[in-house]
């Protein structure tokens, strides 16, 4: 079960060299895949979003065409299946997949292309979450394209980007038409920004889930006997299980946490917070969502019943229709755990 992962962010190296000599891109670093790896890894691990967010420049610019979009879509969908991952809901931005003159419907329908072939036959099943930049004014026209494509393969609305400067409620309308379409919203927040960026997110903008929402824990202090007590913000996450779109490793990357031991998703679960596990950008980060519980297993003890826990929490969440949820919990993870020796 994966909730948040970004297209652009988990390209196989050999595909952008690949796409890039297709379609004339000179600006690689290296045409070695194995080496191309590397140096994204590393230049993306700098402990700063904003720095972060530049090695994108790459899998973005190979990004520009029917093809490519259909095949980064579909290798994803495969990627993921062959990670043993059930369900998937991945978010890009369509806005910035229009450098060669494609529509943002014509990037919409060749992205779910993509999803359909990768998953078939595969036991996966992927859906597309619409993002927009928080930088740009876009937002309204992205929420109404999300909302147009509904019944075609894309099941929310998010905003992503420089989380600094850029609060949620600068896109009250494109939220506000969201929720008059009675239509799904997770948002980027407490990630890169504390407490007030989560605030606006649940409280003016309607989110339902919260992208990472690291920063929750500047809302949880130990008391006198060093229990920690949850602040009003905090208490109102936990009561009221807003989800929380984890991802040890990306967080670590980018500053929001110093290490994964370190890591605030070992006392949130502890807290019985709504936490779920991510990969947030596979590429980047150098990760699958099997590496991430291998991680959170060395750091925190973590066994296979708090996988089961975490996938559970992450299906509970997701954007897919109720009965679909409730099907795929009952016919697919419980017993596949249950096959492992995790029953509950």
């Amino acid at each position: 079960m994966l909730l948040h992962d970004h297209l652009d962010g988990g390209l196989r190296p050999e595909s952008i060299v690949e796409l890039a000599k297709d379609v004339g891109y000179d600006r690689l670093p290296t045409t070695d895949p194995g080496e191309l790896a590397r140096l994204i890894s590393r230049g993306a691990n700098r402990n700063d979003l904003v720095l972060y967010l530049e090695t994108f420049a790459h899998t973005v610019a190979v990004m520009q065409t029917r093809e490519a979009l259909t095949r980064v879509a579909a290798e994803c969908a495969e990627d993921l299946a062959d990670d043993g991952i059930v369900y998937a809901e991945i978010r890009f931005a369509p806005e910035l997949h229009q450098e060669r003159g494609l529509s943002l419907d014509e990037v919409m329908e060749s992205v779910l292309e993509g999803f359909a072939q990768g998953s078939d036959r595969r036991g996966i099943t992927v859906r597309a979450l619409c993002s927009a930049m928080r930088q740009r004014a876009s937002s309204v026209e992205i929420a109404q394209l999300a909302v147009r494509f509904r019944d075609r393969g894309v099941v929310g609305f998010d905003i992503a980007g420089p989380e600094a400067g850029h609060p949620p409620s600068r896109h009250l309308d494109a939220f506000s038409y969201v929720m008059r379409e009675n239509f799904h919203i997770t948002i980027h927040a407490g990630e890169a920004f504390g407490l007030p960026s989560i605030a606006e997110a649940i409280q003016m903008c309607g989110a339902e889930r919260l992208g990472h929402g690291v920063r929750i824990i500047d809302d949880i202090e130990g008391d006198a006997d060093g229990e920690p007590g949850l602040g009003r913000l905090a208490a109102f996450v936990r009561d009221r299980r807003i989800p929380l779109e984890m991802c040890p490793s990306s967080n670590v990357h980018v500053g929001a946490a110093p290490t994964i031991e370190e890591h605030p998703i070992g006392l949130l679960a502890r807290l019985r917070f709504r936490v779920t596990v991510n990969t947030d950008n596979r590429l980047m980060s150098g990760t699958t969502l099997s590496n991430e519980f291998l991680l959170l297993h060395e750091a925190f003890g973590w066994d296979l019943s708090d996988v089961r826990w975490m996938t559970i929490n992450a299906m509970k969440s997701a954007f897919e229709p109720f009965d679909r949820r409730l099907a795929l919990i009952n016919e697919v993870i419980k017993p596949g755990f249950a096959a492992l020796g995790a029953d509950a």
